[in-house]
Order: structure tokens, then sequence, then C-alpha cells
């Protein structure tokens, strides 16, 4: 079964439980005093009618007659208060009401005759108090609730800002601008978990920096080492005699060449050093003329052309790469709409594989079993890094057949969409600020 997940903030989370805290505090302290108060003043209540009911039976003793409310063997006496007193013993009860009226205090004395003196009130002054009192405490309740609610918005939302200033340095980070740091720009003067977390996030993309550029510089200098043996190789190779066995060494060296110029050209670009060299051209008018140049076969549709500053050649390289991509694992007909900078290159084949779409191109995985001459995976990263050079971004996308996707989750065609930026990056790699109109 698929679980339900609820997405909330932090700031709300600290409040909720700071709020429930001062809730289930303010009702505890609210029920102890209540109580507490109540019998206070029912004991107090109860002492005031026994000394009056005393004060009543010694002037009844002296002949004089009991005065309103004060009643000899009264048939309303509590059983349990009558028997006491008959046992010679003074005492009082209290009587609650059945319909919630204020509970009635009775005290009962004996005489020496052997009649028992009751005298009885209701508890209506008291009962009053004890309501005022309550409301007093619902009033404190509320009142600490809601500050509490206020208390836990401002710590949450101060904590809550910390974490997605964090958030937002890390994403940062993970696009690759190495000089940001979490903890610089997280800030604050308060030290907490947040300030550890930062560190360690720190840490981490430092460790990971030095790491990929390490490899990076391998890999830069493995290729570079590579190139002056394979230009020999080849050189060698248009020496040997025509034949068959010719071919294969020739065919074979010039993608040696093809490979090691591709991983010298992924070094580049993971170094984050390339700058493109800015032209305004007509978008619509020269992928025409690339696709054409580069495949024949393939129809181009100008929806809506647009005048773009870009740099030509990596703009090539991306398309050249894209229709090559398409070429060797789609199906045709290729199709390349431009729609304003928008510029998307569709085929009819299975699709792009699951691994791709999910996490983005990655070198040396084609997605096909067979590895043997159908290139290696370095096609499509190179056209995101070109892309990323131009500050465009590259997108994939499976189609699905009218009838949706086949049994085997094939798609009826892979679309990879550029779109072009509105404003290009500078010389330095950086964009321009482009003041809002007034």
């Amino acid at each position: 079964m698929r679980r339900l997940h609820l997405r909330t903030g932090i700031r709300w989370k600290i409040t909720i439980a700071v709020a429930a805290v001062g809730a289930l505090t303010a009702v505890a302290l609210s029920l102890v005093v209540h109580s507490a108060a109540r019998v206070s003043m029912l004991e107090s209540a109860r002492d005031v009618q026994l000394d009056r009911v005393q004060f009543i039976s010694r002037n009844a003793e002296a002949g004089r007659k009991p005065p309103m409310g004060a009643k000899l063997n009264d048939p309303d006496l509590p059983a349990q208060l009558r028997e006491k007193a008959r046992s010679g013993r003074r005492g009082t009860y209290v009587q609650e009401s059945a319909t919630g009226a204020a509970p009635e205090v009775w005290a009962a004395v004996p005489l020496e005759n052997g009649q028992v003196l009751s005298l009885h009130t209701q508890f209506r002054e008291s009962a009053n108090m004890v309501r005022d009192l309550d409301q007093a405490l619902v009033v404190g309740s509320l009142a600490v609730v809601v500050g509490g609610s206020a208390l836990g918005v401002l710590i949450g939302g101060q904590i809550s800002r910390r974490l997605r200033k964090a958030a937002t340095a890390a994403q940062r980070v993970a696009h690759g601008d190495p000089e940001v740091r979490v903890r610089d720009a997280v800030g604050g003067v308060v030290r907490d978990e947040t300030d550890d977390l930062a560190r360690a996030v720190d840490a981490m993309a430092d460790a990971l920096q030095q790491r990929l550029e390490a490899e990076r510089r391998v890999t830069a200098d493995i290729a570079h080492e590579l190139r002056t043996p394979v230009t020999g190789l080849l050189t060698a190779a248009e020496l040997l005699p025509p034949g068959r066995p010719t071919e294969l060494v020739r065919d074979r060296a010039q993608a040696m060449r093809v490979l090691v110029e591709d991983v010298l050209e992924v070094a580049r670009l993971d170094s984050a050093s390339e700058r493109a060299e800015l032209q305004d051209v007509a978008l619509g008018e020269f992928v025409s003329r690339r696709v054409t140049a580069l495949m024949p076969e393939a129809s181009v549709r100008v929806v809506a052309d647009e005048i773009v500053s870009t740099d030509p050649r990596r703009l090539e390289r991306i398309l050249g790469n894209l229709l090559a991509n398409a070429a060797r694992y789609g199906r045709p007909p290729v199709q390349v709409d431009v729609e304003g900078r928008v510029v998307r290159i569709r085929d009819h084949g299975p699709g792009f594989p699951e691994a791709l779409l999910r996490e983005g191109p990655s070198r040396f995985r084609t997605g096909s079993t067979d590895r043997a001459g159908v290139g290696h995976g370095l096609g499509l990263t190179i056209a995101e890094g070109q892309a990323r050079v131009l500050g465009a971004r590259l997108t994939f996308r499976n189609v699905a057949a009218p009838g949706g996707f086949d049994r085997e989750g094939r798609a009826a065609g892979a679309v990879a969409v550029l779109w072009l930026p509105e404003h290009a990056p500078t010389a330095t790699g950086s964009f321009p600020v482009v003041k809002p109109q007034q």
C-alpha cells in the first residue's frame, strides 16, 4: 500500500509542539488550581457552618428559639450526618446537587435533650468565586498557548530560515559553484546544530571537489598523453598497403582518436574554465543549415525564428551530438523544430533509457547492452556540458505512442529539448545583471 506523506515546515512543527506543551501544562495547572481552590473554599465553608451551628446550639440550650435556617431534627438532614450527631458528635457534610446547582453545606450538633440541631446553606458565593477563578484560568491558559505559539513561530522561523539558506547554498554547490560556503550563507550570531551541519556540508563539498579535480586531472593527463601515440598510429596506418586489415586498423585508430578528443573535451568542461565566444545569430536559419549539413535526411521546421546571442561553434557541437545520438540509437524520421529560443530534436526510436531520464547523461553509459561499435556514452555528456557553458538547459523525455507505452515500457520516440537563455552568459562565464524596466 502506498503511504501518505504529509509535508510540513519545521517552523510549524516547533510551533505545534510548543503550543501542545503549553496547552497541556496550562490544563494540568488549571485542574490542580481549580481542585485546590474548591477544596479550600469548601473546607472554609464547613468550618464557618460548624461555628454557626455551635453558636446557635448554645442559644437553643438556653431556651431561645433557633433562628431561621436552623432546625431541630430536620428530616432532610443527610443520614450519614444524622447518625454522627446521634452518636454525640458534631460534624459537617457537603451534599452535591444532581441538577448541577451549587452544593449544600450541612452542619449538625447534638443537644443535651437528645435532639439534633442542624443548619445548611448553599455554596453559592464560593461557587461563584470558583467559577470566576475557572474563567481566569481559561483566559490565562489561552494566553499561554497563544504566547507559546508566537514564541514557537519566532524560534521555528529562525531555524527554518537558517536551514533554507543552508539548502540554497548546498544546491548552488551541487550545481557546480565551488566558491559557495554553506556556513557563510547560514550566518547568524548564535551557534547551534545548523552550523555543525553547514560545516559538515562544506567539508564534504571540499572533499568531493578535490576528488573530482584529481579525477579530472588524471583523465585529462591520460587523454593528453594518448594524443601523440594515437596520432602516430593514424599516420602509420596511412602507410599500410590497401586491404581489409588496413581499413580495420584505420577505423579503430580513428575511433580511438575521437574517443581521446571527447575525453579531453569532457575534462575541459568539467574544469568549468570554458567560456563562450558570443555572436548574434538567427537561430532558425543557423539550425536549418547545420542540420542539412550534418543529417540531410532530417526534417527541419522553423515555427518562429529569433536572433540569439550564443557561441555558434558550441551550438553546432550540441546539435551534432544530439543528431548523432538520434541516428545511432533512434529510428527515422528525425524531426528538428525551432520555436523562438527552443530547439527540439525528436526521433521515432525506443526512447531514452530510464536511468538517463532519472539521472541525466553519464559518461561511458549508453543504455545499450551491446557496447561494440555504438559509442562510448560521451555524446550527450558533452552536449549537456556545452549547453551549460552557453547558459542553456538541455532536457530529455520520451514520447508515448497513441496507445501508450508498450508492455516493455518502450516509447514511440525520444525528444531532446535545448532551451537557450534569454540573457546569454558574458565572456567571463557569469550572467549580466538586467535592470528591470521602470
